[in-house]
């Protein structure tokens, strides 16, 4: 999971790490128009940020998916049926005040009697299936594929891939160190644990050292910030760094030893538990806030507001601290469809799959099943149409495996050249449709609610939209929603940027997904209407 986190570090830190190189529309508004729609240049409310994905772009000129909309002018007084979403991801704290109500039972299990009463081969399954036991943290594939020697396929490309990664990540973490100590050094010096602008302006020191860090806090972190935040933020660099070094890119590490199966054989599935949670909530951040997006129960003034407003979230924990393995994943799908689930969404991903084709038959599998996977387009800035990136429905320019499967790139709120996520991976062929990733509210452990942001949220939004067109409309098929979903988006072509660093350029947004559109929930539901008849 690695590549598909959601964006933690803050504004701050991303800007100290620059500093250190380190079909036809039913929009009211014609098409030939929304271009030519005022930006919005006033910062959202907070009311409005919080739900900014579920606003319209025509009426509150930000991209969001005309949620809002729908309910209010579609979904009043129809009928809808309960649809089961399974979340394959980090877990899920199925005790959260805003999901509990929400969260799948097995109606075929006994709770706590240690049977496998409905046969599936998994015990006391009751809210879903844990694949990762007690572990989690992993390593990343590239680690592992190293790890297994030079005999291995893709071992130099991973061994070079590795060697680089382990570098930065150490030069990063001893610079935020650094920063650390810039500001122990002057909280020592003016002994104040946590000093003012004010106070800074007014030191005066022969130090160059404490100068140098003087002259940094007044440029980086004030007048906008405080010492306690700053701080706060640099340990959460260091332990994020540590935690790369610790596990992700150190081949002596094995994780998967304590879950007690042979990752490496499919047939091997007497494994895990029924703790969807995982050992520690906080390691289920990921899964419960995609969970939320989802399915947050509407209007009750807490927190967010999920898409839809019918549904059951099971939770399949599959997802580890690194990068998943491929026979977790393609046995979660299995599970998630043997056991109800009409939408899975897959907030995950990585660019090495030793075991593609188990995945690729377990999408074969919901597709003939009839259940609609969403993929995340992933974190990095990279065109998907050079570069593979695991799991999709198509590799090295082939054809799609199954029609049940949308790749979901990310947007932010700001209509206009900012648009597209800056972190999104994009690809006119390997990239379905875009929608909002970025500051997005919704639950997190422990009765929390934060904001989020990556492709990882982007797609929780798009399945809930999903959920919603299979809710009211059941007679659909998996295939035919993927159709509404992509052919009902609106078309936009600002021109926007994409990738990083050297790669960094502009384009026309209409050429960074198969699309060129953004996802509009209520053109969905008036396009389900039409074709349901």
């Amino acid at each position: 999971m690695k590549n598909l986190k959601p964006i933690y570090l803050s504004a701050t830190l991303a800007i100290i790490l620059a500093s250190c190189g380190g079909a036809k529309q039913i929009i009211s508004t014609p098409v030939e128009n929304i271009d030519n729609l005022p930006l919005k240049i006033t910062p959202l409310a907070e009311a409005d940020l919080q739900r900014w994905s579920h606003l319209d772009l025509v009426k509150d000129s930000v991209p969001g998916m005309s949620v809002d909309k729908a309910y209010n002018e579609l979904l009043k007084g129809k009928k809808s049926t309960t649809v089961i979403v399974g979340i394959v991801d980090s877990g899920v704290d199925i005790r959260h005040e805003d999901l509990k109500g929400v969260i799948w039972v097995n109606p075929k299990e006994i709770a706590g009697n240690g049977k496998d009463d409905d046969k599936n081969g998994y015990v006391d399954d009751i809210n879903g299936w844990n694949f990762l036991g007690d572990s989690n943290n992993e390593q990343l594939e590239m680690t592992r594929i190293v790890k297994k020697g030079p005999a291995t396929p893709d071992y130099a490309k991973a061994k070079a891939e590795l060697d680089a990664e382990i570098k930065t990540a150490t030069e990063r973490k001893q610079f935020y160190e650094g920063l650390l100590n810039a500001a122990k050094e002057l909280q020592n010096y003016l002994k104040k644990e946590d000093f003012t602008e004010a106070d800074l302006k007014a030191m005066t020191t022969d130090s160059e050292a404490l100068n140098n860090y003087k002259n940094f806090f007044l440029q980086r972190v004030f007048p906008d910030g405080t010492v306690a935040e700053f701080t706060t933020q640099i340990k959460g660099g260091i332990d994020h760094f540590a935690d790369q070094l610790n596990y992700n890119l150190n081949v002596d590490f094995d994780g998967r030893s304590i879950v007690g199966d042979n990752p490496n054989d499919i047939n091997d599935t007497k494994y895990g538990n029924n703790n969807v949670i995982g050992p520690d909530p906080e390691g289920a951040k990921h899964g419960t806030h995609v969970s939320g997006i989802v399915a947050q129960v509407r209007g009750n003034g807490k927190g967010g507001d999920g898409v839809a407003n019918n549904v059951k979230i099971m939770a399949v924990r599959a997802v580890p601290n690194g990068d998943e393995y491929d026979k977790d994943i393609a046995l979660g799908i299995r599970y998630a469809v043997d056991n109800g689930a009409k939408v899975i969404n897959g907030s995950f991903g990585k660019y090495y799959s030793p075991n593609k084709d188990w995945v690729i038959d377990a999408l074969k599998y919901a597709a003939k099943k009839d259940v609609l996977v969403i993929f995340a387009a992933g974190n990095d800035s990279k065109d998907l149409d050079v570069e593979n990136k695991y799991p999709s429905d198509s590799y090295d320019g082939a054809p799609e495996v199954s029609n049940n499967v949308l790749i979901i790139g990310a947007l932010a709120p700001s209509y206009g050249s900012k648009m597209a996520a800056s972190f999104s991976n994009y690809g006119t062929k390997n990239v379905d449709i875009y929608a909002p990733g970025v500051q997005i509210y919704a639950t997190t452990p422990n009765q929390t609610y934060e904001y989020l942001q990556g492709t990882s949220m982007a797609s929780p939004n798009v399945a809930g939209v999903a959920a919603l067109i299979r809710s009211y409309y059941p007679k659909l098929s998996a295939a035919q929603v993927k159709q509404i979903i992509m052919e009902s988006g609106t078309p936009l072509k600002n021109n926007v940027t994409v990738g990083e660093d050297e790669n960094r350029h502009k384009v026309n947004f209409s050429t960074i997904s198969k699309t060129g559109k953004i996802v509009n929930a209520y053109n969905a539901l008036f396009m389900a209407e039409q074709m349901s008849k």
